[in-house]
């Protein structure tokens, strides 16, 4: 079974998201989209709410034709890492190693996104050499740089590993702008992560002027907040 894929995707409950789980499901089927991954940074809310509103099941099995795959976006200590199949605690700050493991105790596949982007937390190569990770996302929609998706290329292509594709998006316009290929032996999250590793095919496209410029916005202001956050804390804190 062909099925298009976005396995890279934030909403609202990542900090810099504002996509609303709803219009998420909504944007990707009129993309065409058979499905996505919910990725969002060092949380696995989003995949709650989608299970309690009846739109995700606990059993990998698709909604209505539609399959949304658990997952998260964690912040390890080198860098960041895609953890799909798999529901998660926030595991912020831990080693790329230990993550890896896990996911994999878990069930899950690892695969580092955007490892070569300047400026965003991709796990660079020296550390990329050391984990046992089952496919390597060779095209960010987001990227930065191009050069930078052609040499996850050239990495994933000496490695000898599966390569993907996907939207990294944050907001709902963005959502399956690029995404994965996947000749799937069933039409479930199992089906899906098998595919992954196996021959999925990256579908290459990237973010327009406007949506990249909407993401960068949502980068600021995440970083914004979080400044502000720390000041109000600081502010709150007791005197010794």
């Amino acid at each position: 079974m062909i099925l298009n894929i976005d396995l890279h995707s934030h909403s609202r409950f990542s900090a810099d998201g504002v996509s609303e789980p709803e219009e998420m499901i909504e944007a990707a089927k009129a993309r065409g989209l058979h499905g996505f991954a919910i990725t969002d940074h060092n949380t696995c809310a989003c995949v709650d709410y989608f299970e309690s509103k009846g739109l995700l099941r606990a059993d990998g099995e698709p909604v209505d034709g539609f399959l949304i795959i658990p997952g998260q976006e964690i912040t390890t200590r080198e860098g960041h890492l895609l953890a799909l199949g798999v529901r998660l605690p926030d595991l912020k700050g831990i080693t790329a190693a230990e993550a890896v493991d896990l996911i994999h105790r878990e069930g899950g596949l690892a695969i580092p996104p955007h490892p070569y982007d300047y400026f965003r937390a991709g796990i660079r190569e020296a550390v990329l050499d050391t984990l046992p990770i089952d496919a390597l996302e060779v095209f960010n929609a987001a990227t930065t740089f191009r050069r930078c998706n052609r040499q996850a290329f050239e990495y994933a292509r000496r490695r000898g590993l599966p390569m993907t594709a996907a939207s990294d998006s944050h907001h709902c316009e963005a959502l399956g702008v690029s995404y994965t290929t996947l000749d799937a032996p069933t039409f479930n999250v199992a089906g899906v992560l098998r595919a992954v590793t196996q021959s999925p095919v990256p579908y290459q496209r990237y973010l327009s002027p406007k949506q990249a410029l909407r993401k960068t916005f949502n980068n600021v202001f995440r970083i914004g907040s979080r400044r502000r956050a720390k000041q109000t804390d600081a502010k709150a804190a007791p005197v010794a």
